[in-house]
């Protein structure tokens, strides 16, 4: 019996900002004027954000008093102690909300819940999220738990890899991903390539996975993973613990990194597979940013509407880190509806290092 993802659950902050709101934000915060403020909102209008999330008012300005920086971005910026602060205030709401979500689709007692794998790379405390979630889910005491931190925007895949073991070393297992991101706590005021292009980028979510053993119930069966490390982009995508939060660096050689690495990773995880990638019509890719899946495009020979999830998901809720794809994934499932049973889909994540990484799950309707 095949591990799989019984239900996929996903959740978005309050705060609703629209791009040219959180691209005067930061012109405020640079006090950027002539060139640098042109350059900024040329960054945003490309990124293919039309709106993001926050957990914070304070990208609103006009009727919200700020909960983390001060008004209009002024100094000083808060450290990294105040991030934290707030980050272990508003992860857990968000995650439960995810959660919850994933419960309604797959009505589970809370108490046949064996292992919890936490994801994020946004914020750290403990005691942790994953003893404030067992026991304000109500969750076993005895559940085993994991915590995966800082791997950034795969972050996803090496949990789901982490809970396809549980369930194949005990198949009564029943595993609960949550990952749980907040990047608008990280807002910086550099002025550098790189993390202009990551302010841009960035927002908050959470995204919830249950895995369990079942051939009972409608499903994304687990059928392969693959990893791909491209070391030549070890200093294009990275994130630091700085005084004032933690600092992103995010190439515009990413794309470039990711379309030399791209078709050798997929090739890997097909031949695992014995298939052709002319077998699989439904992809589920994280969407970094516009120029990476279209990179991606051009290398694997896709069109733009075998990728529609990722750019909707990237236009509606921008760059969120690890949950990103789980958001891609959640549509694409939702979309299949009627399908063949046994259909693959193809899946992408990359972060740091820089990490590559791949899956194939199958719909079971």
């Amino acid at each position: 019996m095949k591990s799989a993802i019984t239900a996929i659950g996903t959740a978005l902050p309050s705060y609703r900002l629209p791009r040219a709101i959180v691209a005067e934000s930061h012109v405020v915060a640079l006090r950027a004027e002539g060139a640098l403020e042109t350059r900024i909102k040329a960054i945003h209008r490309a990124s293919g954000i039309q709106t993001r999330y926050s957990v914070i008012p304070d990208f609103l300005q006009n009727g919200h008093d700020p909960s983390l920086f001060s008004k209009g971005f002024t100094d000083p910026f808060p450290g990294t102690d105040a991030r934290m602060e707030v980050y272990r205030r508003t992860a857990l709401p968000l995650a439960k909300q995810a959660v919850s979500q994933a419960f309604e689709q797959r009505n589970l007692p809370r108490e046949s819940i064996t292992h919890v794998v936490i994801v994020s790379c946004t914020g750290m405390y403990a005691p942790g999220l994953d003893i404030d979630l067992v026991t304000s889910l109500g969750l076993s005491a005895n559940v085993h738990r994991t915590a995966i931190n800082f791997m950034g925007c795969y972050g996803a895949f090496p949990a789901m890899k982490v809970a396809n073991a549980f369930c194949k070393s005990d198949p009564k297992a029943k595993v609960l991903i949550v990952c749980v991101e907040l990047c608008s706590l990280h807002f910086q005021q550099a002025t550098d390539e790189d993390t202009l292009l990551a302010m841009a980028l960035f927002g908050d979510g959470a995204a919830a996975l249950l895995v369990e053993s079942a051939e009972d119930q409608p499903r994304l069966e687990m059928e392969a993973f693959h990893t791909g490390l491209a070391p030549e982009g070890h200093n294009d995508m990275a994130w630091k613990i700085g005084d004032l939060g933690f600092e992103m660096k995010l190439s515009s050689y990413v794309p470039k990194v990711i379309e030399g690495g791209i078709a050798p990773l997929t090739q890997g995880l097909m031949q695992a597979l014995d298939m052709e990638l002319d077998q699989v019509n439904h992809f589920a890719i994280h969407p970094g940013g516009r120029s990476i899946l279209q990179a991606i495009e051009a290398q694997l020979s896709l069109s733009p509407a075998q990728n529609h999830h990722a750019y909707e998901v990237l236009k509606e809720c921008g760059n969120m880190s690890s949950p990103t794809v789980l958001f891609v994934l959640q549509r694409v499932w939702n979309a299949m509806q009627g399908a063949e049973s046994g259909a693959p889909i193809l899946s992408f994540a990359f972060g740091p290092g820089l990490t590559l990484e791949s899956s194939l799950f199958t719909y079971h309707p």
